[in-house]
């Protein structure tokens, strides 16, 4: 039987560190012999050999880190070692905030930042509160009529209802709605796309060219001030940059409203669907939240909340993390070579025993009671930490606790099927469609 071997990438007289271990290639190559998915080979990984932990995909290790202070250690003490080379779906992000990097990232970070936090927020609370009470009207006309509906695409409908508000200052109509359904077809192809970048985009041309035609529709709209009931939205910031910031081209415009689109919607309803998924199979979770406070009180808000936070930790936003080591480095005791690919795993670093007894288990109290959670700032990140965490975690947390207040205490969907298994791709979904009807 073959041995599992230590890698130490630095030459001799550059060692500070001891060798990161890395898995046996044999158990590599089972598992690409099984054809399962990159999180169970992360797992073994994990399992094998801790916190931090190497594997050989091609003729390089890549390095797995899911232990909390390695994690702290790449995203927040040192991203200028660990930097983002390019986002999985610059596809079809193009240039947008989420997947740019150096002096441009800095630039449109700064930009984007105060529209998410503070005085920023409260702009978008009555888009919130109304995309929220639109919502809750169709699902009691639903429960009125005992017509089926898919969680899923509700949860996604709301979603992209919420942030087209705040990006344009108008509710989304259905053939916008229809368009942007190319938004979630793009996101389920891209584990299956080619790995050339033109043949990629071939695969997905009609997709993209439709998401194209509604971003563009919607910059003309905003250039010839049509601002919306509730004033203008963040696609017209974007246009008033473009006068004093040459960098804003309609291209890079188009990419950071596709980017805020997609991070804006995809999570949020991805995230809301695990957690009516989890309700079915956990009732007395809604029980207690409705129990803890009157409605509108901060007791319930904070056991809304947190149903929310646990749904997080068992299918964060953001389950992998791709970093490369733009220079040497000792990590948490280990030695990383320049040039090495860097990978954290939030997904499994929220499922490590060793910090969350009982791991697999939903169990929103974790949220609630004290010294239910680790403390360790690198135990729990499902939007990230560190400078490149998510613009969006407010605003993601505040549209989620709104529409689950006004749904939770009126309808229970009665699932008629749910999926066997997750998807693991930009996010976790769940893979297949979530048909219901509500009592």
């Amino acid at each position: 039987m073959a041995t599992e071997a230590g890698f130490d990438p630095r030459p001799p007289a550059a060692r500070t560190g001891r060798p990161v271990p890395e898995l046996d290639p044999a158990l590599v190559e089972r598992w690409r012999c099984d054809g399962g998915e990159l999180v169970e080979l992360l797992a073994l990984v994990r399992e094998r050999h801790g916190g931090v932990a190497a594997f050989r995909l091609g003729p390089s290790p890549t390095v797995l880190v899911t232990d909390p202070g390695a994690v702290r250690h790449v995203l927040a003490l040192r991203p200028d070692r660990y930097v983002k080379r390019s986002h999985r779906a610059r596809l079809l992000i193009g240039d947008g905030v989420l997947a740019a990097t150096g002096e441009a990232w800095k630039s449109q970070r700064r930009l984007l930042q105060s529209q998410f936090t503070g005085t920023g927020m409260r702009r978008h609370e009555r888009r919130i509160a109304e995309a929220a009470r639109v919502t809750a009207e169709r699902w009691a006309a639903y429960a009125r009529t005992g017509q089926p509906l898919d969680i899923g695409l509700e949860m996604r409908r709301f979603a992209l209802d919420t942030i087209w508000r705040s990006l344009t200052g108008h509710p989304l109509d259905d053939d916008t709605d229809r368009e942007l359904g190319a938004v979630a077809a793009v996101v389920a192809a891209m584990p299956t796309l080619p790995a050339d970048t033109a043949d990629a985009r071939d695969a997905v041309a009609t997709d993209l060219a439709r998401i194209d035609a509604v971003a563009h529709r919607a910059i003309a709209a905003a250039r010839a001030g049509e601002a919306g009931p509730d004033g203008p939205g963040l696609l017209h910031l974007l246009i008033g940059a473009a006068g004093e910031r040459p960098e804003y081209t309609d291209r890079l415009i188009r990419d950071e409203l596709i980017t805020l689109l997609v991070a804006g919607h995809e999570t949020t309803a991805t995230t809301l669907t695990w957690l009516y998924l989890l309700l079915d199979r956990h009732p007395g979770a809604r029980d207690e939240a409705l129990a803890a406070g009157a409605p509108g009180s901060a007791e319930r808000r904070r056991a809304v909340q947190a149903l929310v936070h646990e749904t997080l930790r068992l299918y964060p936003s953001a389950w992998i993390l791709p970093r490369y080591a733009a220079e040497a480095d000792v990590m948490a005791g280990y030695a990383v070579e320049a040039g090495s690919d860097v990978v954290v795993c939030p997904y499994l670093t929220h499922r490590d025993p060793e910090l969350w007894p009982d791991p697999e288990g939903f169990d929103p109290r974790r949220f609630t009671t004290p010294d239910g959670r680790p403390t360790h700032p690198g135990a729990y990140l499902p939007f990230g930490i560190g400078p490149r965490a998510c613009l969006g975690l407010q605003f993601a947390l505040r549209e989620s606790t709104v529409l689950l207040e006004q749904l939770l205490p009126a309808h229970v969907p009665a699932f008629r099927s749910v999926p066997a298994k997750a998807a693991y791709s930009i996010t976790v979904r769940p893979d297949g469609p979530t048909p219901a009807t509500l009592t």
